[in-house]
């Protein structure tokens, strides 16, 4: 598989014609919209074309996905559980192949690709074990005779809107739930990688059709921002789970607030390290420069600022000097190198100009960030990481730059590095490298980071699937993945029921007829 190209890969999924940009599982809407083209960042190289899905294609699947909704949620949740389990098979046997055209699409490395996909087929393992625990509660009745009890049941159609930089992972994280969970699914990928999406469909439909179940279980729409919106207006959609910017979270949640719709937002991340000096500094530096470089800086946990302890701020600067040094920006399919390119030109206009603004704002450098020129590098999208000292007041530390550049601030006291973690709009993840068991403690406590993810003397990238991935604050609030994330893809019921021959009323109260 070491020589496999590009093409191979385009073959096995039978990506080589125009596609429709509509899809209800197992069929294929005729292509009818534009064209959205997909080139690869590594080379600008054509991979293909979608049409875009239309209103009427748009129409016609969403009714196809309410009429699927009322033969899935019939089904048994292990039985559910069961097609799952053919899913994360399906997923084994094409892992190779769909984690390349990752890497080729998106132009992450080759191993972060493969890692994705090992990210799906963790959920769906996951997913099967959830499929005999949906458990609901019993309580105790203060009525003689009487039991409550909850129960959770689907919701309908789930809108999942996903962000290029994990094309394929972050959907199946909210998939696979909402499907155990006797939801259907409507996917809206980003529109700068089609071809992952389209290729994850086809591994969905051949499940759904060697089972004999119907249209609609599994629904895929390409398409620009106004497709999105489109699905999150749609009051047929009772969830949407969207992933992307802060600006985009905004938009979605107010479509989906005017028709008191629900929504799981994970937005932007303006992460940190705080970097004691009772740190193991092997550890820490390890955690930085794969959490500011992997996927070229594009994760939404990806570490963005490194507060550091004053007695170890000059170390810290050689260290990374030392490891910026040794990284190796190119081609990502070759795993000698450790960072590919941004996903387009765009985001590497807005790189340089993120280092622009820092040299305004009197920014220190201390390892110069650089759009890369030459052999190699002809897309435009190569560059190389920066770090820079700058004031932590400045607005650009508040800002998330989708892009490899790490900010390095000094503390006195773990008190003040909190309060400079906690200072920024944004609260997914975090991290403290320490060995002082009550640094550790207070960085984890309520008066400690604000993030939905605090870790200690690990980086603030790489989340596993068993636990619930998301943020506070301006990254949205919600959840998903593992943990009991799945209630968030159900409604809740709560119910009573007498077993005895009379009908005493709650609160004691008396109604006498």
């Amino acid at each position: 598989m070491e020589k496999t190209t590009i093409q191979e890969i385009l073959d096995y999924f039978k990506l080589t014609e125009n596609h429709s940009g509509a899809s209800t599982g197992i069929k294929w809407e005729p292509g009818e919209g534009s064209i959205i083209v997909s080139k690869s960042p590594i080379n600008s190289q054509l991979l293909g074309s979608v049409h875009s899905c239309t209103e009427s294609q748009y129409e016609k699947l969403a009714e196809q996905a309410l009429l699927a909704f009322g033969h899935w949620r019939g089904l048994p949740a292990p039985k559910r559980g069961e097609i799952i389990r053919q899913i994360g098979l399906g997923l084994r046997e094409s892992k190779e192949m769909l984690g390349r055209l990752v890497s080729h699409e998106m132009g992450k490395p080759l191993q972060e690709g493969l890692g994705e996909v090992q990210e799906m087929i963790d959920i769906c393992d996951f997913a099967v074990g959830l499929s005999r625990q949906l458990y609901g509660k019993t309580m105790p009745s203060e009525r003689p005779q009487h039991q409550i009890m909850e129960q959770w049941h689907p919701l309908g159609p789930v809108g999942i809107i996903s962000a290029f930089n994990f094309p394929v992972a972050v959907w199946s994280w909210n998939a696979m739930i909402a499907w155990v969970c006797g939801n259907v699914c409507i996917w809206k990928p980003s529109e700068k990688t089609p071809l992952s999406a389209i290729a994850c469909q086809k591994i969905i439909a051949k499940i759904l059709k060697e089972n004999k179940l119907p249209e609609g279980i599994s629904s895929l729409i390409i398409g620009d921002k106004t497709l999105g919106e489109r699905l999150a207006k749609d009051k047929r959609i009772p969830l949407i789970s969207a992933t992307g910017s802060t600006k985009m979270g905004k938009a979605v949640a107010q479509h989906i607030g005017e028709r008191l719709g629900k929504c799981i937002l994970e937005l932007g991340g303006n992460n940190a390290i705080v970097i004691s000096n009772k740190a193991n500094l092997d550890l820490a530096i390890r955690a930085a420069v794969f959490g500011a470089v992997g996927t070229a800086g594009q994760r939404c946990t990806s570490t963005r600022r490194l507060i550091i302890q004053r007695d170890v701020v000059e170390e810290v600067k050689e260290r990374l000097k030392g490891a910026y040094a040794q990284l190796k920006v190119g081609d990502p399919l070759d795993e000698n190198n450790h960072i590919g390119p941004l996903i387009d030109q765009e985001a590497a206009k807005q790189f340089e100009s993120a280092i622009q603004k820092i040299k305004e704002l009197g920014g220190r450098e201390v390892i110069a960030g650089s759009i890369l020129e030459g052999e190699g590098y002809e897309s435009g999208c190569y560059v190389h990481p920066g770090v820079y000292e700058l004031d932590p007041s400045a607005e650009i530390m508040k800002e998330e730059t989708f892009a490899p550049l790490l900010y390095l601030i000094p503390y006195e006291t773990l008190e003040e590095a909190i309060a400079l973690h906690n200072n920024v709009p944004q609260g997914l993840s975090s991290a403290i490298m320490t060995q002082d068991v009550s640094e550790a403690h207070l960085f984890l406590s309520a008066i400690g980071s604000d993030c939905g993810i605090a870790n200690v003397n690990i980086g603030t990238s790489g989340a596993e699937i068993g636990g619930a991935f998301g943020g506070e604050k301006e990254t949205g609030g919600g959840r998903e993945s593992g943990s009991d994330s799945w209630k968030a893809y159900m409604r809740r019921q709560t119910n009573t029921i007498n077993f005895g021959q009379t009908l005493p009323l709650a609160q004691g109260i008396k109604f006498d007829l």
